[in-house]
């Protein structure tokens, strides 16, 4: 015959360990991975947000190219002209290495937008989503 109060029991060890979690200091936090995939990761999710989905008439006449499955160590996002994505990028960002080094380079970084890019890539690589 099974004791009755295994029910009880059971909900008596789910208390404890919630009670033993709970006093366990917090691992601290210490932000992004900074290595080079996650830090191209939020760079292009961003840039997509911001820069292309909001449509912002600075880039409308651009389409974003990830690559970031790079064999190189270098993930990069490319922007290219929208009606000739297969023309030479306007504009290359990559990174390289733990914590990751950024680079950004091509025609864009000489046309007046290239304060606005570079302000744009190191907050989004820093983890902030914010738009400017």
């Amino acid at each position: 015959m099974r004791p009755r109060y295994s029910v009880a029991n059971a909900a008596l060890l789910a208390t404890l360990a919630a009670m033993v979690a709970a006093c366990q200091t917090p691992a601290p936090t210490t932000g992004p991975n900074r290595a080079a995939l996650p830090t191209m990761e939020r760079v292009a999710l961003a840039a997509n947000a911001c820069w292309f989905k909001s449509g912002d008439p600075a880039f409308a006449a651009y389409k974003l190219a990830p690559e970031l499955n790079s064999f190189s160590g270098r993930p990069r996002i490319l922007l290219v002209h929208k009606g000739s994505p297969e023309s030479r990028p306007l504009l290359v960002v990559q990174a390289e290495g733990s914590p990751s080094r950024l680079q950004a380079f091509g025609p864009m970084m000489s046309e007046p937008v290239a304060g606005r890019i570079a302000a744009d890539v190191n907050r989004w690589s820093g983890g902030n989503k914010a738009c400017s």
